[in-house]
């Protein structure tokens, strides 16, 4: 993980960097409805293929912050973006960037066995996210 810990900054502020990423990514996954509404979302514009890698139980595809910040800006969330890199005092570039890195793995990590929830079923809760965190960047929360 050494890229995602040179693009948190290096050093001590990784932990909580890595959380304010995953702190977002649960945000974009609420605000679009859900796991199955960004998953609905993401397909709709062109990253279909890579957000059924993260679905499935194989590798996740990776995807450029180019790619997923046009996806998610046609999604109608731009918005939660702009915000969330003004609240990190980060170019919007630059946390598309790490989005790209963190968000496949939350998208993974909260469909287990491969399948998205059913709307209504398994409502998203960011506590489902809190140690992913820990095991992307080596925090307190590992499990």
């Amino acid at each position: 993980m050494s890229f995602l810990n040179d693009l948190l900054g290096g050093g001590q502020g990784n932990a909580a960097g890595g959380s304010s990423l995953v702190a977002i990514a649960g945000q974009l996954i609420d605000k679009a409805g859900g796991v199955q509404g960004l998953v609905a979302m993401l397909q709709q514009h062109g990253l279909g293929d890579a957000v059924q890698s993260w679905v499935g139980t194989g590798g996740n595809q990776q995807v450029s912050g180019d790619q997923l910040g046009q996806a998610l800006q046609n999604g109608g969330l731009g918005s939660v973006l702009q915000d969330a890199a003004g609240k990190l005092g980060v170019d919007q570039n630059q946390l598309l960037g790490q989005l790209s890195q963190v968000l496949p793995h939350a998208v993974d990590h909260l469909t287990p066995d491969g399948q998205v929830p059913a709307q209504g079923q398994g409502g998203f809760d960011l506590g489902s996210l809190a140690s992913l965190a820990g095991k992307l960047f080596g925090g307190a929360n590992r499990v």
